[in-house]
Parts: C-alpha cells; sequence; structure tokens
C-alpha cells in the first residue's frame, strides 16, 4: 500500500512539474517501469509528455511543403472546403489550377471556357456564377439558361445548350424534362451527342434515359423520345441493324415492349409476372422480323438487370 501511495504522489508532481529527474536514479526508474507495465498500468507522465509534443507540432503546413504537392492535397477537396482553406493557405487555395479543376468536373462543358479570358477573370468566381445559374435553373429552367446567356458563359445556340446539359450531373431532371419538352431543338442536338455503337438494345436506352429522363406518365413526349432514340440507335449501328432486320419501326416497338416488360416485373403489384414465353410471343406478334432469340435476350436482360427507365 504505502508503494501504491507513492506513486500516486509522484505522478501528481509530474502533473504540477515539481520534479526534477536528476534526482531519480537510473535504476529505480527502470524497475518502476518495468511494475507499471507488468500491471498493466501507463506512466502517466509519459502520456502527457506525448500529447503536448503532438500539440506542438499541430497539423502540416502546406507552405512548407512543394507546390505540387500541396495543390495535389487541395485538389482533394470541395469547393466550400477548398473556401475555408483559403482562409489559412490564401495563395494555394485561391490557385486557379484548383478552381478550373472544380469548374469542368462539375460542368464539364461550358462556352465560356473555349473563349479568350478578359483581364482579372477568376475560375473562382466562375464556379460560384456556376452554381448559382444551377440554382437557378433548378427552380425555373428558362430563366437558368437566360442566367447562363446573358453572362456569357453560353453561347445562345442549341448545340451549346445540348452539351451543357449532356456533361452538367448538377440540373434537377424535372425542371429538365420540362425544358427539353419546350425546345425540341436542344432536344434534338441532346440526342445527337449520345453514341450507342455496338451496345446492346437495353443497355442503350437505359443509358438513354440517364440523360433524357422519361415522364412517369405516358404521353406525346414519350413517343417523341422513343422515336429519337430509335433513329439514332439504328444511326450508330447499321451493321447490327441490318443482320437482325432493325428498322426505326422495330426498335420503336422493342422499346416500348420493354418499358412494359421493366412496369410488369418490377411492379410489387402485378402478381402474376410475365413469363420470357408470354414477351416473346406478344413481342413478335408486333415486330415478326424479329428472331425469337434476339426477344429472349431481351427478356434475360430486364430479368436481371432491372428497369431501362428507372
Amino acid at each position: 500500500m504505502g508503494q501504491g501511495l507513492w506513486r500516486v504522489a509522484r505522478n501528481q508532481q509530474y502533473q504540477q512539474g515539481f520534479i526534477d529527474h536528476s534526482f531519480l536514479s537510473t535504476e529505480h526508474d527502470s524497475n518502476m517501469n518495468h511494475r507499471r507495465h507488468t500491471q498493466g498500468g501507463m506512466d502517466l507522465y509519459h502520456l502527457l509528455k506525448a500529447r503536448k509534443a503532438k500539440d506542438q507540432q499541430g497539423f502540416i503546413n502546406l507552405e512548407m511543403l512543394p507546390p505540387e504537392l500541396s495543390l495535389t492535397i487541395l485538389s482533394y477537396l470541395n469547393a466550400t472546403d477548398l473556401c475555408l482553406a483559403s482562409c489559412v493557405w490564401q495563395d494555394l487555395a485561391n490557385d486557379e489550377l484548383l478552381w478550373q479543376g472544380l469548374c469542368k468536373s462539375t460542368w464539364g462543358h461550358c462556352s465560356i471556357y473555349k473563349k479568350r479570358h478578359p483581364p482579372g477573370f477568376s475560375y473562382r468566381n466562375l464556379y460560384m456564377r456556376l452554381d448559382e445559374g444551377s440554382l437557378t435553373f433548378n427552380a425555373n429552367s428558362q430563366e437558368g439558361i437566360e442566367y447562363f446567356l446573358s453572362r456569357g458563359i453560353l453561347d445562345d445556340s442549341p448545340k451549346e445548350i445540348a452539351k451543357f446539359i449532356f456533361c452538367t450531373r448538377t440540373l434537377n431532371w424535372k425542371k429538365l424534362r420540362i425544358y427539353l419538352d419546350e425546345r425540341r431543338d436542344v432536344l434534338d442536338e441532346l440526342v445527337t451527342l449520345h453514341n450507342f455503337s455496338n451496345q446492346f438494345l437495353p443497355n442503350a436506352l437505359r443509358e438513354f434515359f440517364r440523360h433524357i429522363h422519361a415522364p412517369e406518365e405516358r404521353g406525346e413526349y414519350l413517343e417523341t423520345l422513343i422515336t429519337k432514340f430509335s433513329h439514332r440507335f439504328c444511326a450508330c449501328n447499321p451493321t447490327l441493324a441490318r443482320d437482325l432486320g432493325l428498322s426505326p419501326d422495330a426498335v420503336y416497338v422493342l422499346c416500348y415492349s420493354l418499358i412494359l416488360l421493366s412496369i410488369d416485373l418490377a411492379s410489387p403489384h402485378v402478381k402474376n409476372k410475365m413469363s420470357k414465353r408470354e414477351f416473346i410471343r406478344n413481342t413478335r406478334r408486333a415486330a415478326q422480323n424479329i428472331s425469337e432469340e434476339f426477344v429472349g435476350h431481351l427478356y434475360d436482360n430486364i430479368y436481371l438487370v432491372g428497369h431501362v427507365a428507372v
């Protein structure tokens, strides 16, 4: 018990800094350390000393590193964190290369990227304008596009607007669907940006609906989308279309069959799911020149991969 009280008093003296280690013998320290380790305890002095050293070291100063390494570290930050980092490393965090990378990774195509930049141009300011324009679009699609056009971010042409939409993932798909329904010229350009070469039909249709979301209900807009997709798919796969006897009209019928099959297999309200045999029979009634084997592969893809218009 006496040794236990002595250890408590000694640790208290270490915390207050009142003990001089020169008065302790090396042999006695080694014996006491051995006892502490064997008893499963920890020397409080060494714990406090390690913590003090860690506090003195702090976070690494990026300004002490080579610029290339510092910029690489900062390139992993998003815009919010990079703004916070600029409070500490103003020159590094405001580097044009970092903000240019953030702009192009979020908005892959803008007309302003190819233009000669005026004096005082900043990619950080451009990022703020692009972000504000995207928020405006997600509230009102027409006002959002007008925002980009009025500030010279986009050129007023259907092709440039279509490229911007195709390379941007921050736009609200419901607002985008409304905009494309009103701007069929932009929709036409957007369809031509897709390359469906050597793609299986259901996979190509999924990719198409990832960029141009299908409406929730059947109507004229959905028919327009499928019609444009059918012509584009045949244009990208002329050899396949010739070998399998696929025409735009046949692809149109197959697309509708795939959408109905997707709903049938995915809906929890449908108790009696369509079988492969039923799908082949129903599809070949509408597209008689399509082989049974090809239609069977279509069924297998939907059954295994899932809905084409999610």
